[in-house]
């Protein structure tokens, strides 16, 4: 089956597990981020700022090696992909941000807050893929 057909080409391409690893890191940021802002922003409104300082981690190394192949965009135009870059994660940011608050809503646990921030990474991490692939690091046409 050519790649371009196979369902499964982008869960098992290099692309989309480097996505995963960043991933990983913007997760722990979001983490870190959210526990350091909570005592004074609360557990809801901190992560709304932590889920921006993710975005921001994850931009800069998704741009540096999971999209490395992308046209690079220097100046204005690196502040215009980053702003892109922010607004097209708001899909998964919302997918993200409804598991967080279900999540707090359902468990108890003193570590509900950290399950949130995993299951939202997660619920949100098809939609965040493809809104970077195919929306802000797109290779352009074919030469």
């Amino acid at each position: 089956m050519p790649k371009s057909t196979n369902p499964f080409f982008f869960v098992f391409s290099r692309r989309f597990l480097a996505f995963c690893v960043v991933g990983t890191v913007g997760l722990l940021v979001d983490l870190a981020a959210l526990h350091a802002l909570a005592p004074w922003a609360g557990w809801y409104v901190g992560r709304v700022i932590s889920f921006i300082a993710a975005a921001s981690t994850t931009w800069y190394f998704n741009r540096r090696y999971t999209f490395a192949d992308a046209p690079a965009e220097g100046g204005a135009g690196l502040a215009r992909q980053y702003l892109r870059y922010l607004v097209s994660m708001l899909g998964g940011a919302a997918v993200n941000y409804a598991a967080y608050v279900a999540t707090l809503q359902f468990l108890t646990s003193p570590y509900a807050p950290a399950w949130g921030v995993a299951f939202g990474s997660l619920a949100g991490l098809a939609v965040n893929f493809a809104s970077a692939n195919w929306v802000v690091f797109r290779r352009g046409p074919a030469r």
